[in-house]
């Protein structure tokens, strides 16, 4: 297995995507709920959501994203050892019955890893919910893609770090229903319907 490759952050602003992630995302959060950020980056979506009054952490494989992320808000942001079924030990009393995980999971080369990690966490507290964004993909927007053959610019194998799954909401649904979630919500992200720019999915599980 090939090691981490350190996605090397070097700022604190958000990028593009969280533009229009950012209110379907918000409008599915519950202010009361301790929210873990899984994937946070450079932490740029938490520490938007600590100012609006939310009470949350993130854990990152990459350090210089955490460390970015610690310069606003310190101590609130930890690097996740991608070996351990585990989170950061500092996190280990934390009772997070939300997680969030933004456009992170097209990313990974074991998603259901990523999805039982956070089944565990959540099953540790009581259960709770899971709000997940990721490029959408269905057939009319695929067909688009193609018919105008912007195929290798949209997913392009020679960006070291990206996109190594395209997700539907099929697909995403099905695999979080593998691991006992319920989906709840589902919403389309920029642009227009079916040629979404990003998708959210909320999925409880008890």
């Amino acid at each position: 297995m090939s090691a981490y490759k350190e996605y090397g952050y070097t700022h604190t602003q958000a990028d593009h995507t969280q533009h229009y992630i950012w209110q379907p995302i918000v409008s599915l959060l519950n202010n009361n709920s301790t929210i873990l950020d899984l994937g946070c980056g450079n932490g740029a979506f938490a520490n938007e959501l600590i100012v609006k009054g939310f009470d949350v952490y993130g854990t990152d494989a990459s350090s210089n994203g955490i460390e970015q992320a610690n310069s606003i808000n310190p101590n609130h942001f930890f690097v996740q050892d991608l070996s351990s079924d585990d989170l950061p030990i500092d996190l280990k009393d934390k009772e997070f019955k939300t997680i969030i995980s933004t456009e992170v999971i097209e990313h990974l080369y074991d998603p259901r890893a990523f999805i039982a990690f956070a089944k565990r966490v959540l099953l540790k507290n009581g259960g709770g919910e899971f709000i997940l964004s990721t490029p959408y993909h269905g057939y009319l927007k695929n067909l688009v893609i193609a018919i105008t053959g912007k195929w290798d610019q949209h997913a392009n194998p020679l960006w070291d770090g990206g996109h190594i799954k395209l997700w539907s909401k099929k697909t995403l649904s099905k695999l979080l229903e593998e691991q006992g979630f319920k989906i709840t919500h589902f919403i389309g992200c920029g642009r227009l319907p079916y040629l979404w720019k990003s998708m959210v999915i909320r999925a409880t599980i008890q």
